[in-house]
């Protein structure tokens, strides 16, 4: 595809959402559920293309933590169907009223959602944000422009086709309100992030290289899906039991996403006693500890943890771990190295755990449960277009809501303002 079709898609995009605004719930619904139907009956199809991409991944060296983001398994394509119907399932955002009131002179004024119109992402490696952010945009009323890497490209294109055969196959929702840029040039994603006349919004799902290009060069409105170098922090008055259980299922339960843990913070009182239970259980299960100096001292199979080690989303089987002396040093730790994606707190003492949930500056913050519920189907929103590490115009994971802004309705009777 040559560079300048970005901007014909683009425009394409802009007619459509002019159009899918004004559908009512109805027919988003049925063409949602339509797209689980013929989802659910193309796995081979699905999986094939996948295959595809996964052979490419292999011989070409890329990283395990990307491999997984990659693989299509016939459970993945289960839980896109899942996701699907649960997004058609869920109230329509679009003309709810946020608020409203009547004035003393009588006008009604009311806040009322509506689409944002035409909604851009560029993502790496995940072929089910395909899927996802096109059922998000088509129940939230809006057009989706979808850039994925050249890693997925084959399982994209695949998952495409099959919106645009559904979409092809009804008369309601225009055929462009879901399209995929096939261009896998750097060129593309720049003409995309500064299609200002056609993009209302822009959300960058991949690593630091793809966001520093955006930041760099957007001129469209972007919501950020950032690094997720997430916390626990295991407090004096934790549970050592429940302790072990959310920091192994916030780490080995799937490394390679951004609402895995990559750093444990254990308070002094408590860390001779718990920690080398709680790292030997890890090392089982194969991750590598990089710890501090007082971590080694108790535990002396870690491996020397630097300040480097504080920075880094490992998305792979690697913990940096530290001996805080008090909750004060550990929010200040997460305030120098977080990310703002997700932070968890282990602690009887609720003192403790309401000062972490309000102190902390973080999308979501997790009071005695794991850092891997940080995602819109865990947070009831049915599925997510991506995890906000910025505070305008979303923050953490972003449902429906996040894909629509509120109008100022007012409602006279032949006022005139003098």
């Amino acid at each position: 595809m040559p560079s300048d079709e970005v901007i014909g898609i683009c425009r394409r995009a802009r007619a459509a959402a002019a159009v899918t605004r004004e559908l009512n719930t109805q027919p988003k619904d049925a063409v949602l559920l339509r797209l689980a139907e013929a989802m659910d009956a193309s796995r081979e199809r699905l999986t094939s293309a996948n295959a595809a991409d996964l052979a490419a991944a292999r011989s070409g060296g890329l990283s395990p933590a990307l491999i997984d983001r990659l693989t299509l398994t016939d459970a993945r394509i289960s839980g896109m169907v899942r996701a699907i119907r649960a997004v058609a399932s869920l109230p329509d955002p679009v003309g709810q009223v946020v608020r409203g009131g009547t004035r003393p002179n009588g006008l009604l004024i009311e806040q009322v959602r509506e689409p944002l119109g035409v909604v851009a992402v560029v993502y790496e490696a995940r072929p089910n944000v395909t899927a996802d952010v096109a059922a998000l945009c088509l129940k939230s009323g809006n057009a989706a422009v979808l850039r994925g890497s050249s890693a997925a490209a084959a399982t994209n294109g695949a998952i495409a086709d099959l919106i645009g055969e559904v979409l092809a196959g009804q008369d309601e929702v225009p055929a462009d309100a879901v399209q995929l840029i096939r261009d896998n040039s750097r060129d593309a994603v720049l003409q995309l992030l500064t299609a200002e006349e056609y993009v209302d919004l822009l959300v960058p799902r991949g690593g630091p290289g793809l966001i520093e290009t955006v930041r760099e060069h957007a001129t469209v409105p972007v919501v950020i899906d950032g690094d997720g170098n997430c916390h626990v922090y295991v407090d004096a008055s934790a549970d050592p039991a429940m302790a072990t259980s959310v920091i192994v299922n916030a780490k080995t339960s799937r490394p390679g996403v951004c609402n895995a843990a990559e750093t444990l913070l254990v308070h002094e009182a408590i860390a001779g006693a718990w920690l080398p239970g709680a790292l030997d259980e890890l090392r089982k299960l194969g991750v590598t500890i990089r710890g501090d100096e007082r971590v080694r001292a108790i535990w002396p199979e870690a491996e020397p943890a630097t300040e480097a080690d504080w920075a880094t989303e490992y998305l792979d089987l690697i913990l940096a771990v530290r001996v805080v002396a008090s909750l004060d040093e550990a929010l200040a730790h997460i305030a120098r190295w977080g990310t703002r994606n997700s932070e968890a707190v282990i602690a009887q003492d609720i003192a403790v755990a309401r000062r972490f949930a309000r102190a902390v500056d973080s999308g979501s913050v997790f009071v005695n449960c794991s850092t891997r519920f940080s995602d819109g189907g865990e947070f009831g929103y049915g599925l997510e277009i991506g995890i906000s590490t910025q505070k305008l115009h979303a923050r953490g994971p972003m449902g429906l809501e996040a894909l629509t802004c509120v109008k100022n309705v007012t409602w006279g009777t032949g006022q005139v303002r003098v």
